[in-house]
């Protein structure tokens, strides 16, 4: 018994190399079809997150996140309202419940916004902003509402290394989607850090 097990052949390698491939194939199939989908948790930047949110609904805001994008064209909004200059920066209100103040444009140099919407349809805004430098693109823009003010803040984000935009002026398009707005009249803002841009819509 014990010579029979000593002279038992080794498996040909073509069926070890299969064993292989199948049990890989076996553990590719099992880690795609149930691995989870979502980012990995962050407990402070979940955390600090969360608190972010809170102290803004202390203070009576509430925010939304709008995609931003830089139009084929410019003018694409029409029955534009009348925009007049506005001061620049966040103000004594908004300021001080922003856990990170985010990279505003240096200027909002123009503004088209309809001057009336329905509630029941999305609001587009369209801008026209100088940038401090080359250095900066655009990332986004963050829509705060309070009362019957709308305060619109562009974000940007520092280009690495030796990347450059070609144009310190932007044209940008951000919609605010159905619903958002309630019936009223609101005073908006779209905020600039040394010029913002403000004018008054009807929302009905």
């Amino acid at each position: 018994m014990s010579g029979s097990s000593s002279h038992r052949k080794p498996w040909p390698m073509k069926w070890v190399v299969l064993v292989i491939i199948v049990s890989l194939a076996g553990y590719t199939f099992v880690t795609l079809r149930y691995r989870k989908s979502a980012p990995s948790y962050l407990p402070y930047q979940d955390t600090k997150n969360r608190a972010g949110v809170l102290r803004l609904l202390s203070a009576g805001f509430q925010r939304i996140i709008l995609t931003a994008q830089r139009p084929a064209e410019s003018g694409s909004v029409r029955n534009s309202a009348a925009s007049i200059p506005a001061p620049g920066g966040l103000g004594s209100d908004l300021g001080p419940s922003l856990l990170d103040l985010p990279l505003l444009p240096a200027e909002i140099t123009r503004v088209n916004a309809p001057a009336s919407i329905s509630t029941l349809v999305a609001y587009p805004i369209e801008f026209t902003c100088a940038l401090a430098d080359n250095k900066r693109q655009l990332s986004g823009a963050e829509l705060y509402i309070k009362d019957n003010a709308i305060t619109l803040l562009p974000t940007f984000e520092q280009l690495d290394g030796g990347l450059l935009a070609r144009s310190r002026d932007s044209v940008v398009l951000v919609t605010v989607p159905a619903g958002t707005l309630k019936p009223g009249t609101y005073r908006a803002v779209v905020v600039g850090e040394r010029t913002s841009r403000a004018w008054t819509v009807q929302v009905h």
